[in-house]
């Protein structure tokens, strides 16, 4: 086997109320100055007013940027920058889910290498490590708050830049499930099938190893096992922090491992459509996923598996088909839209988002190399 590196925080705070040790790890940082990156509800829900003044009491001041959008554009990441350099931030903060994490390291990147975060997109393309951040979570899926993946959207080219860099990975990741209680059905949806993408993707990814393979199947089970009750019972602290976990080490899967052509194309949707992360992934996972059985069925008979399915007696490719029925089985079950066009995906655009989706680092590891027409046919086979 090739040498490998395993990047992850080096710091990481798991389970419920472990916020409050978390802004006491800040403080033993000796950071002075921090900025808060949220969004615009957490901000109104009053979450970071509440996380400014823990940091306050631990001598730390702190002020707030709630200009997250769902999917943080350059132009959010320049206005937080501004407000950071005025204010003489010494680290960052981020609440919230992958957006205000994706926000945030753009600011952090571009605090300390300059220029614009258009000249970082790829992989590794930056010379000094961010502005230390530290990420606060308040959903369970996106993993980006421990992850060295920072995706922000060029409003100029209607295209979610994916920017790779062992120098965005935050120093100190907070997982607390008493965040996550009472979010919404439909972003627990999301953000859930987000993690399944994840370690799905990794676990077929050209660039799997032992570690990310047993992340990425712990992944899946406690997925399984747990989202449908998470969506529906929003305030059920047990799923919850099953979750947390889940998403958590699908995020140690597939921030080494990588991903593949599901994320490749689920990033110009968003960008085109400014559509959910989550919803694209798990519309269109299980279509990626056929179009990569014909090398991976043996490892997607593996996802069938740890997904529930009795796999005993059956081929590799019988395997296969039964993981992508039950990855459909559970995306109807928690309430996921059945197609692209239930989203407004236009035919017109498909070749472009095809042309686009091949020029995206996460397609790099995809098991199975596609063609302009291969990768237009799958997005019609989600339409």
């Amino acid at each position: 086997m090739a040498e490998t590196t395993f990047f992850i925080p080096s710091l990481n705070l798991m389970g419920a109320g472990c916020l409050t040790s978390a802004i006491a790890s800040v403080r033993r940082y000796g950071f002075s100055r921090a900025l808060i990156v949220t969004d615009s509800m957490l901000f109104k829900l009053g979450m970071a007013d509440k996380v400014a003044s823990l940091l306050q009491q631990q001598g730390i001041g702190a002020s707030i940027f709630p200009g997250a959008q769902p999917n943080p554009t350059v132009g959010n990441v320049e206005t937080g920058l501004a407000q950071l350099q005025a204010e003489a931030g010494d680290c960052v903060i981020s609440l919230g889910g992958g957006s205000s994490h994706d926000c945030a390291k753009g600011i952090a990147l571009t605090a300390t290498n300059g220029g614009s975060i258009r000249d970082y997109e790829g992989v590794d393309r930056s010379a000094k490590p961010q502005l230390p951040l530290i990420a606060i979570n308040t959903t369970a899926g996106t993993a980006s708050e421990m992850t060295r993946f920072c995706i922000i959207t060029d409003e100029s080219r209607l295209v979610k830049m994916a920017i790779v860099d062992r120098n965005v990975t935050p120093i100190l990741s907070v997982n607390d499930p008493e965040l996550m209680l009472g979010k919404p059905p439909a972003l627990t949806a999301a953000t859930g099938m987000d993690a399944l993408t994840h370690a799905i993707e990794a676990y077929v990814s050209i660039a799997a190893t032992p570690i990310t393979d047993a992340c990425a199947l712990k992944a899946v089970s406690i997925i399984a096992n747990n989202l449908r009750t998470a969506v529906a019972e929003g305030s059920n602290l047990v799923a919850r922090e099953a979750m947390a976990y889940a998403g958590f080490m699908a995020g140690m899967a597939f921030n080494n491992a990588s991903l593949g052509y599901v994320h490749a194309m689920a990033h110009q949707l968003g960008g085109f459509y400014d559509l959910p992360h989550g919803v694209c992934n798990a519309v269109l996972l299980p279509h990626v996923e056929a179009f990569n059985a014909e090398v991976s069925a043996a490892r997607l008979r593996d996802v069938a598996h740890a997904l529930g399915v009795d796999t005993n007696g059956m081929s590799d490719q019988q395997g296969a088909d039964a993981c992508i029925q039950a990855i459909q089985r559970l995306s109807v079950d928690i309430g996921i839209p059945s197609g692209l066009a239930q989203l407004g995906v236009k035919e017109a655009d498909i070749p472009t988002l095809a042309t686009n989706a091949l020029k995206d680092a996460c397609g790099l590891t995809n098991p199975r190399r596609a063609s302009q027409a291969e990768i237009e046919a799958i997005f019609r086979a989600a339409a």
